[in-house]
């Protein structure tokens, strides 16, 4: 289990929501769990599903434009208990 905190920065666009919500959508098709803040969207899953859903992230984010992305990944943090859901409110 890992967990991560992620943060989008779409640059140069008018409306930042569609690049913030494609990464979104991105974490939920992969199953891990996500508790999306102002600032910041924590996630926790097994490894592989953590790193295949940032990249899918990525990628769905950068498809409206330029984008930064920050991740700071962690195996002994683990959010849950502490607010992170699933998807499904989980």
């Amino acid at each position: 289990m890992v967990s991560a905190q992620v943060s989008i920065y779409p640059l140069g666009q008018d409306d930042l929501s569609p690049a913030i919500e494609a990464a979104w959508t991105a974490f939920a098709a992969h199953g891990v769990r996500s508790l999306p803040g102002p600032m910041s969207t924590l996630l926790e899953g097994e490894e592989g599903a953590v790193f295949s859903a940032l990249q899918e992230a990525f990628r769905a984010a950068c498809a409206h434009g330029g984008t930064v992305m920050t991740v700071t990944l962690s195996n002994a943090c683990p959010a849950v208990g502490h607010g992170v859901q699933d998807a499904e409110g989980k």
